[in-house]
């Protein structure tokens, strides 16, 4: 949204007038943050656009008063309830902050000992530990237990809710991956076990005891660790999304790791929080922790001399501009969350939006805000916020490949969806790729900042020219591992086992690809670093030695059956009998029509070029219906886009490979039986009749390549039809060969003004469809 030039001079003035206010009031001169404001929210206005994030909202503190709050966006899209200063979110891991304190209450009063062995609070606490020395608190709060990531019960995927003291019993069952204080590792069961500590101690439940203790002496009126229903009641709705393009509803069930993760709470809150922060522990009704604690949570744990960067007990510590800088980022199905404070200056921000993993998008939110403010306070002119463009697609195109040195590729860019992507071979996330200046620049939800130079035939990344590295056809994957490529999971957070360069491969949580080193024919181990830093990944298997599951870590992902075996049709059963929904369609009308629309000029393919081959599965019975739909097996389409067909298939000639047609031209009256006899979850892969199809103007095909030797089709990540997620053009599983293949085809069909349908690989639509109208001719009435 772009805002009037003469509201945007009427808020900023109002801010202007109320900074001023204050200075009278406090007898100092208050910065004038007004244009730094204006300035930021004009960037926040442009992020949400092209992130797509449905709402967010953020709050700035200068000392103990909020300089501005604000919500950008809809808490509810559909009913376009507005989101506000006052909206509820779930913050994810910024909860651990509060977790953390209530701790550290403890050990103000002499309590607790955080360096004595966890054993003296739990005696009943007992992972596997073969390294000797004991898990301490101090080691819990600052990640460097060793412990797990996740619990087996209870953990980041668990939708049942068990309670803390079943979460924490549960690491009894594991081991630790490394010794106690030795590295830093990332854990989430770490901090349950500390949340537990404090539930053991006060013999109630931690989230009353935290809101007893922490929350309602800080004045966080509209923070809770449970969603009780004053804070239900304003909790914001959220988004979850995928590489392959979906989205959908994020989940709402509560944690099992709740001090790890489950505080919903307002920005207005967290801004009372930082101002706390910054008067050294003062709540409104009096201290709530001593301003040495906080030092002491702000200072490097198991640090080398002069480290400055790392987590204290509790916060992540860093640096901004020269300037010391403490919080914590959020990050729980659906929202994403970056506070951060600079304590000797007190200023902080704190931002929340409703996408998935957009931790990229609210941390850059926040220290451009903070850098802001520090530039309104000094009096120095602000700094100007870079923003991108994006890639043209024939730009995007003739940059797609491997990049590296000495023949080796280290990193691909991928053209896909009308964007340019870079993933590095040792894994991590796909970072999006826009145009800045003459060159490219990381900005997208899952990342900012790294830069890309264009070069002739290469590319320089961190100031390290890359040579593009012809990669050519993958060979095709271990046999060995034919039967563990799959998925596993829930719905709300799907597991991919995938091959990748050669190497079996993950995708857990969404984004992070890790490639894995095989330890026994079941057992593989993570990489030292990531999510699961260190961990195992073993394939379970039944009697019949059938894969059922994967177990990651202490975490059992079951496995999920995907789509039908390779060679065999996918079905449905059909909402209503197929022949009482042909009578139906054959007595319905097509939608009307433009009068502006170009006369039909249909085309049998075949007689274009006698080696395009047909499977025109709709003609026969093998097809999602299990019936025959058509009274022969052709395929028709618009001159133009039959002749662009031909040049595909010409091209990919001295590749070895030619296009197997399995639809072209679609009647009308067949559009309408598939919408109506598809169930309603499945309406992505049917077209609505009330719009009439690309395939009804003649202007779509389903195809796929064959082999020109052999004859046979090539096999892709899922099968023609399917319904199910193997069938979007940019599934991520598979092996790295069956990619290559369908990505061979879309580059191909790309080429001649063909665009694939998201939903679905062998889908693609000539560029002129909206020019023709909508047909319902049958085969033999064509001339």
């Amino acid at each position: 949204m772009i805002r009037r030039p003469r509201l945007l001079f009427a808020v900023v003035l109002a801010l202007a007038l109320a900074g001023r206010a204050f200075a009278r009031q406090s007898g100092a001169a208050a910065p004038d943050y007004g244009p730094a404001i204006a300035r930021l929210e004009s960037f926040i206005e442009h992020e949400m656009k092209d992130k797509e994030l449905p709402a967010l909202s953020v709050a700035l503190v200068d000392g103990g008063r909020t300089v501005w709050a604000k919500g950008f966006g809809f808490a509810d899209p559909e009913k376009k309830t507005a989101a506000t200063a006052q909206t509820v979110y779930r913050v994810g891991s910024v909860s651990k902050l509060f977790t953390d304190i209530g701790i550290m209450q403890l050990a103000e009063r002499g309590e607790i000992d955080l360096d004595a062995p966890i054993q003296t609070i739990l005696p009943d606490f007992r992972p596997k530990n073969p390294f000797g020395s004991s898990v301490t608190l101090r080691e819990l709060m600052s990640h460097r237990s060793g412990l797990v990531r996740e619990p087996p019960v209870g953990h980041y995927f668990d939708p049942t809710g068990p309670s803390l003291a079943a979460t924490v019993g549960s690491l009894n069952d594991t081991e630790l991956v490394y010794p106690p204080g030795s590295h830093t590792k990332y854990s989430n069961a770490g901090i349950a076990v500390v949340g537990y500590v404090l539930e053991r101690r006060a013999k109630v439940p931690f989230a009353k005891y935290l809101k007893r203790a922490v929350l309602d002496p800080m004045g966080l009126s509209s923070s809770a660790f449970e969603p009780e229903p004053r804070i239900r009641d304003r909790l914001s709705m959220a988004t979850m999304w995928a590489y392959d393009l979906r989205t959908f509803p994020a989940p709402t069930f509560e944690l099992g790791i709740a001090p790890a993760g489950c505080l919903y709470t307002t920005v207005e809150d967290l801004a009372r929080f930082l101002s706390i922060l910054f008067a050294g522990g003062e709540g409104p009704g009096g201290p709530v922790l001593r301003r040495e604690t906080l030092e002491q949570m702000w200072t490097p744990q198991f640090a080398r001399p002069g480290e400055k960067v790392g987590f204290g007990l509790g916060f992540h510590l860093g640096e901004l501009e020269g300037h010391r800088s403490v919080g914590h980022d959020g990050a729980i199905y659906g929202f994403a969350t970056s506070l951060e404070a600079l304590p000797e200056e007190k200023l902080g921000a704190v931002a929340v939006t409703t996408m998935d993993a957009a931790n990229a998008v609210t941390d850059r939110i926040v220290r451009e805000a903070l850098r802001l403010l520090l530039a309104a306070r000094e009096g120095r002119p602000l700094p100007a916020i870079e923003t991108t463009e994006p890639v043209p697609p024939e730009i995007a195109r003739g940059w797609e490949g491997g990049y590296g040195r000495d023949g080796k590729p280290l990193l691909d860019l991928e053209a896909r969806g009308g964007e340019l992507s870079m993933l590095s071979r040792d894994g991590g996330e796909r970072k999006r790729l826009r145009k800045s200046g003459d060159g490219l620049i990381a900005d997208g939800r899952l990342g900012w900042g790294t830069r890309v130079t264009l070069l002739p035939e290469a590319i320089r990344l961190a100031e390290a020219p890359l040579s593009r590295v012809e990669t050519g056809k993958p060979v095709s994957a271990s046999a060995r591992w034919k039967d563990l490529i799959g998925e596993y999971g829930w719905d709300h957070d799907v597991l991919y086992i995938l091959e990748k360069d050669g190497r079996l491969t993950t995708l857990i949580e969404w984004f992070e690809y890790d490639p894995l080193t095989e330890v026994s024919s079941d057992m593989f181990r993570f990489p030292d670093r990531g999510l699961y830093d260190h961990e195992t990944l073993t394939f379970l298997r039944d009697a019949l030695g059938r894969v059922t599951g994967a177990r990651v870590g202490a975490v059992l992902f079951p496995r999920r059956p995907v789509g039908p075996e390779e060679g065999t049709p996918f079905q449905i059963r059909p909402v209503r009998p197929v022949e009482e929904l042909r009578t139906e369609a054959l007595a319905a009308r097509p939608p009307a029509q433009a009068a502006d629309l170009r006369t039909p000029d249909l085309v049998e393919l075949a007689k274009l070029d006698s080696t395009i081959r047909l499977d025109i599965r709709y003609a026969a019975a093998n097809n999602f219906l299990g019936v025959s739909l058509y009274s022969e097996p052709r395929a028709f389409l618009e001159r133009p886009a039959a002749e662009a067909l031909v040049h595909v298939h010409r091209g990919l000639e001295a590749a070895g490979y030619g296009l197997l047609i399995h639809d072209a031209y679609r009647p009308w009256y067949v559009t309408k039986m598939f919408w109506d006899a598809t169930p309603a979850d499945k309406h992505i892969f049917v077209a609505d009749p009330a719009t009439g199809s690309r395939h009804n103007r003649g202007c779509a095909v389903d195809l796929t390549l064959y082999d020109r030797k052999t004859g046979e089709p090539l096999v892709m990540t899922g099968g023609y039809d399917e319904m199910s997620d193997r069938s979007f053009a940019q599934y991520p599983g598979g092996t790295s060969l069956q990619r290559w293949q369908r990505d061979l085809l879309r580059r191909a069909m790309e080429k001649e003004g063909f665009a694939v349908y998201e939903f679905e690989w062998w889908h693609f639509d000539y560029k002129d469809w909206e020019k023709y109208p909508v047909l319902n001719m049958r085969f033999g009435e064509i001339r």
